[in-house]
């Protein structure tokens, strides 16, 4: 038999090996800095002990956020050097309002580039001719981002520098329209689970932010089904949301949060979905995303959803947004960017008729605040370098190969802690995080939920191990601000946020090694008090704290 003849008897195609195939290659390492234990602690009594003061070069693993700390793939890099500097009509947003199009609303052409690449790729043969913009295009009906002349008629698109500054604009523009409107208070928003800047900005905006996480948040589940099925513990309570509008006051808006980081990272199902918008919608109430980690929620769906099992993630992104009226997303999580945020509401949709009048377009007085609090409407803030990575983002967030890895990465850490005997270890894990409830965490000790012991778990993780996460619960939701009523609404939960393709497994090896032996210790771990800036908003960032080593320190 000739050698190319010869062939494997019996063998039909790839074996199946039982593990994942790579889907990146690492090109640029930076290195850790080694610094002892004793250094680190000069810096924290420096820096009052508060963790996002303390200098990240002395870290050797950093999970306080996501947000922005991502590293971002070629393609996006490539597309930052094509950024457009001009001061209006820049072409990067041009390339935003097609990336928002195919995301969320439309099939991507067959055979045609998407607009940011052909900019990346500067054809002067283009027959789309990108770089003459017109105002020639008609609004399209129910989209989320005009373009030409309606984005100034009738603006429903708003490119801003993060999640909060959405936050800001929506809730202060609302605000303003429900006191012209003398709307019956309290001015109630129902939510699967409000962030930290979310509940901040709604509140000092006067409204009253509702969390109804859903109750099965706190079911037990097995390490063993980890990978065959999913409750989707990131709902919205439905049966409490109904009740909601039989409460009396004003109720604005309906929020959902997906995932639902504030309820350790869970998804959302495409049911509830769809259960919370027949409810507001029936009530005349728009349905809003928070849709900072949307792609991950989708994963979810396409990984566990009867009915959704396998479909394309853009099916399920566009089916999820199809239920939505409005929505406020940081650019700065599901690895679209280091920087950005946007919001948008569909073209003349609910969200623009609830909060519009003869006298105010809504989207004409959020253009208004957009460009004096932020910037020029075509930039919002923002360079034309990052915007352009922001365009190549959405492409690349939504591959499924990336959101697999992604949402693998994060199992296995929250699997290997549970296995390293780490109790309060939150499962099944989310997409982004993996979640510690410290009230299992602590049992057995005199430690109670005020004692702020989950920051003194992140002072000593950072002491001890040069490992740094987010403390989550009753410090940074301000448990001791808070009636009895709205503490109900605050779990006691610390972050482990896994910054995108950063990590390898040394990384998660030796974090879930440092978190068993502070747990073999956790009698020791100290309580804290918030020593300066209790009462602040957003605590967490600015104020000082004092942690009490009644046990002498691990």
């Amino acid at each position: 038999m000739a050698h190319s003849e010869q062939h494997t008897p019996g063998f039909k195609g790839q074996y199946d090996l039982g593990v994942q195939p790579p889907t990146q290659r690492t090109l640029v390492v930076r290195a850790a800095h080694q610094v002892t234990a004793e250094e680190r602690e000069r810096v924290q009594v420096a820096t009052e002990y508060n963790g996002f003061a303390f200098s990240a070069g002395m870290l050797l693993v950093d999970f306080l956020s996501d947000s922005g700390a991502s590293a971002m793939t070629d393609a996006q890099w490539a597309a930052l050097v094509r950024g457009d500097e001009a001061y209006g009509g820049n072409h990067g947003l041009y390339a935003i309002v097609h990336a928002i199009r195919d995301t969320f609303e439309r099939p991507r052409p067959r055979g045609q580039a998407p607009v940011v690449s052909r900019i990346i790729a500067d054809d002067a043969d283009d027959i789309g001719e990108w770089w003459r913009q017109t105002d020639a295009e008609e609004p399209a009906p129910n989209t989320f981002a005009n373009w030409g002349r309606a984005l100034r008629e009738s603006p429903n698109f708003f490119v801003l520098p993060q999640g909060r500054c959405a936050e800001n604009l929506i809730f202060g523009t609302v605000g303003e329209v429900l006191a012209r409107e003398n709307a019956p208070k309290p001015w109630r928003i129902p939510c699967n689970g409000f962030f930290d800047t979310t509940e901040a900005q709604a509140s000092v905006n006067h409204f009253t932010p509702t969390n109804l996480f859903s109750p099965h948040f706190h079911d037990a589940f097995s390490v063993a089904d980890v990978d065959r099925t999913n409750p989707f513990k990131g709902n919205i309570d439905i049966a409490r949301l109904e009740k909601i509008f039989e409460l009396g006051g004003t109720v604005p808006m309906v929020l959902l949060t997906v995932t639902n980081n504030t309820a350790a990272g869970q998804p959302v199902s495409m049911r509830n979905i769809e259960q919370a918008a027949q409810i507001a919608h029936a009530h005349g109430v728009p349905l809003v995303f928070d849709a900072a980690r949307f792609a991950e929620n989708a994963w979810f769906i396409h990984e566990f959803e009867e009915g959704w099992k396998g479909r394309p993630i853009l099916d399920i992104v566009h089916a999820m947004f199809s239920h939505c009226d409005a929505f406020t997303m940081s650019a700065k999580k599901d690895g679209l960017g280091n920087i950005g945020g946007f919001l948008c509401f569909r073209n003349k949709g609910l969200f623009h008729k609830r909060f519009s009048t003869p006298e105010h377009d809504v989207g004409s007085l959020l253009q208004e605040k957009q460009i004096m609090r932020y910037g020029n409407a075509s930039h919002g803030g923002l360079s034309g370098r990052d915007i352009m990575a922001l365009a190549a983002g959405f492409y690349q967030v939504v591959r499924p190969e990336y959101l697999r890895r992604r949402v693998l990465q994060t199992r296995k850490l929250a699997v290997d802690l549970v296995k390293a005997g780490v109790a309060g270890v939150i499962m099944p894990p989310g997409g982004h995080a993996v979640y510690l409830d410290m009230t299992p965490f602590f049992e057995g000790t005199p430690i109670k939920i005020d004692d702020f012991a989950g920051v003194g778990f992140e002072i000593e993780l950072i002491r001890l191990y040069g490992i740094r996460c987010c403390e989550l619960g009753p410090f940074a939701f301000e448990w001791d601000q808070k009636n009895a009523e709205q503490r109900k609404g605050i779990l006691n939960l610390v972050r482990f946020a896994i910054p995108r393709n950063m990590y390898n497994e040394d990384h998660m090896s030796y974090t879930v090694a440092a978190i068993a032996e502070l747990y073999k210790h956790r009698e020791k771990i100290p309580k804290v008090t918030v020593a300066r800036g209790a009462e602040l908003h957003l605590r967490h960032f600015q104020s000082g704290l004092k942690p009490d080593y009644y046990n002498g320190k691990l």
